[in-house]
């Protein structure tokens, strides 16, 4: 049976050899949006949401390895879970999914969970699987969710152990599958985009309604009965603040058994302290001695709402988690859903909260000086750039995934000191990944944005102008694109930029490839041609080189494939440049730090003669226009299949 499954279950993926040529040894999960309302319509899928411990198990050939969401191995805590997971019919894989106890009613149990693993106890913990990541050699992360699930549930149909059970998901209206939840005593629901494929990190492909607000808070001290020896009054709650600062976040009185009693203070005795390690600390009470510990234990909580000034209101405590560090603990954002009204900011934006040191939150990070001004000519501020990058991330972040970057800083704004960086450097940015350094040897790791919480994270940083590489990670080698950066004569009038588009097009076309074209967001045009990954650096720079020569020659009056001012006076200079390893282009709906703060914008040849100058779009008609649209600019883009062939070569005069 076991054989039979694995052919037919590879035959099936029908997807390309995993990039990285091997089985990833970590994957960092997908996680879930916190969200207002259900979706008023699209490709969703509902499941319930466990009230256990997050999990991703990796197989290898028996060897099973099973993973929290932060990346530790509690293989040796989950023994049972592990001889489940090797009895499976195949040879390797990727699993997600949650580890739960259940009660008498088949309910998770999550007080019963943490006593499991205190007990070291844990063969009656039961993973419920989602999502399937990868299958036998095949990195299926890029297919549908629809897809993965489907060979999934398949899987677990050949399998009779009832310690693994398949996360099945409901057809009903979201709506009432939230108030059955509610009524069930669950946490809620979660809803995923049948479409989307698996993105590491925090997305709005995988959304989460729940039924009482609750979340992670790290414990920054306790209160007892004034005079006390022993005990609990109350625990003090913080959350993290994007700068890395604790915020006092409330209290919650924990009701502890005796047991649970003595191992809190087992705990907490080590990390005892004199400072308080909240910036702004709560108001002592009388009748209260105060205890401040080091930020270190993490609690679960339930709560009514958050106040303005962002403490919570009636809080229940829940459990201690062993699985999440302290570090990551922030305020959980609720995220107003698109098409919800006018009165959510700037039509379907993340709703803003203010924090107590005036700060205002966008998502999940926190945005400090939001009314700087970063282009006194335009009045455009810090905010509004932020608001920027996160709305325009549905559209921009496929231009963006997993390319590396190169940034355009304005801390002072945009008439202040530019700052050109590759590197996180000294500052952690949020959202922003670094990639592994052996793809880059010799230097430090280079950062990819592939949320929209590294978007907001990096508008924050006073990031104004996003620049990319021509390749993709983990392929660093082969670029999968050329550039053509067409750069004018100042003196030139703009009919002349779109006379020179369009004869670059003519040669492209006439060569055989495909090109589409989009605004500089300065004075010009960037034409790019999608590349299948099979030439290096060097064979695609100097072709790139070719064709700007070639231009040249043809209608000298007209280009220059030599770069300075001097060589460009009355003509447009076709820089190939930008097609080197460790060169950059501004990417497709990046912000210029230039006054007015205009937008690259993709356009489509069939509306070239419409676009009037190359900066064009400001952030604001950026936004209106893609949402507007009806159809993509650059349609066929993602899809365009085409290589640099020796024929191509020789037609703009490469003796090779």
């Amino acid at each position: 049976m076991g054989g039979r499954w694995k052919s037919a279950g590879t035959r099936r993926v029908r997807a390309p050899a995993a990039a990285y040529g091997e089985m990833p040894t970590h994957v960092e999960p997908e996680l879930a949006t916190l969200v207002d309302r259900t979706p008023a319509g699209g490709d969703w899928s509902y499941e319930i949401k466990f009230d256990g411990y997050r999990m991703l198990a990796r197989l290898d050939r028996g060897n099973v390895r099973i993973f929290t969401r932060n990346g530790h191995d509690w293989t040796a805590r989950l023994e049972s879970l592990t001889h489940a997971f090797a009895s499976l019919p195949i040879e390797n894989a990727w699993i997600d999914g949650e580890a739960v106890v259940l009660d008498a009613n088949g309910t998770p149990d999550f007080n019963a969970l943490q006593n499991a693993f205190d007990r070291r106890s844990t063969s009656e913990i039961v993973m419920f699987v989602f999502d399937l990541l990868w299958l036998n050699g095949t990195d299926i992360r890029e297919q549908p969710l629809r897809a993965r699930r489907a060979l999934l549930r398949e899987l677990m149909e050949h399998t009779d152990t009832p310690l693994l059970r398949f996360s099945q998901d409901f057809a009903e209206d979201p709506s009432s599958l939230v108030a059955a939840a509610c009524k069930m005593k669950l946490e809620g629901i979660i809803g995923k985009r049948g479409d989307a494929p698996y993105r590491t990190g925090r997305s709005m492909d995988w959304i989460k309604l729940k039924c009482n607000q609750r979340q992670e808070f790290v414990v920054g001290g306790f209160s007892r009965i004034k005079g006390a020896k022993a005990g609990v009054h109350a625990l003090l709650l913080g959350v993290h603040e994007n700068d890395g600062s604790l915020r006092y976040a409330g209290s919650v009185k924990p009701h502890f058994h005796s047991r649970e009693a003595t191992s809190f203070a087992r705990r907490a005795d080590p990390l005892r302290q004199r400072e308080c390690p909240f910036y702004n600390p709560p108001t002592p009470e009388k009748d209260r001695d105060y205890f401040w510990l080091a930020p270190s234990i993490v609690v679960e909580c339930s709560f009514l709402e958050w106040t303005p000034g962002g403490e919570v209101r009636h809080a229940v405590f829940h459990a201690v988690r062993d699985d999440k560090p302290a570090a990551a603990v922030v305020e959980e954002p609720v995220v107003a859903l698109a098409g919800a009204g006018r009165a959510d900011a700037d039509a379907g934006l993340t709703r803003a909260r203010r924090n107590p040191k005036g700060t205002v939150t966008i998502g999940t990070v926190r945005v400090s000086n939001p009314g700087r001004v970063m282009d006194p000519v335009s009045g455009r501020t810090k905010l509004e750039m932020v608001r920027y990058y996160e709305a325009i991330a549905e559209w921009a972040l496929p231009h963006l995934r997993n390319r590396p970057l190169a940034l355009v800083r304005a801390p002072d704004g945009i008439q202040g000191q530019l700052f050109f960086q590759k590197h996180s450097e000294r500052a952690r940015i949020p959202g922003i990944v670094e990639l592994p350094i052996e793809l880059h040897p010799g230097h430090p790791p280079l950062l990819v944005a592939n949320t929209t919480e590294a978007l907001v994270g990096l508008a924050q940083m006073s990031v104004v102008e996003l620049h990319t590489w021509n390749a993709v990670a983990p392929d660093l080698a082969h670029p999968d694109r050329v550039v053509f950066d067409l750069d004018p004569d100042p003196a030139l009038p703009w009919a002349a930029m779109i006379d020179a588009a369009s004869l670059l097009k003519v040669v492209l076309d006439e060569v055989g490839l495909r090109s589409f074209p989009k605004t500089s967001g300065g004075k010009g045009f960037h034409i790019v041609v999608p590349l299948t990954r099979r030439q290096g650096w060097d064979e695609v720079k100097d072709f790139a080189h070719a064709v700007a020569q070639h231009m040249a020659r043809t209608i000298p009056d007209r280009f220059s494939a030599v770069m300075g001012a001097r060589n460009r006076v009355g003509r447009i200079f076709i820089d190939y440049l930008r097609n080197s390893r460790g060169a950059s282009t501004v990417t497709a709906f990046s912000v210029r730090a230039r006054s007015g703060m205009a937008v690259s914008m993709p356009v489509s040849w069939e509306e070239l003669n419409e676009v009037t100058r190359g900066d064009q779009w400001s952030m604001s008609k950026a936004v209106e226009r893609q949402r507007r649209l009806k159809a993509d600019p650059w349609e066929g883009y993602w899809r365009t299949q085409q290589g640099i062939t020796a024929a191509m070569r020789r037609a703009v005069g490469m003796k090779r």
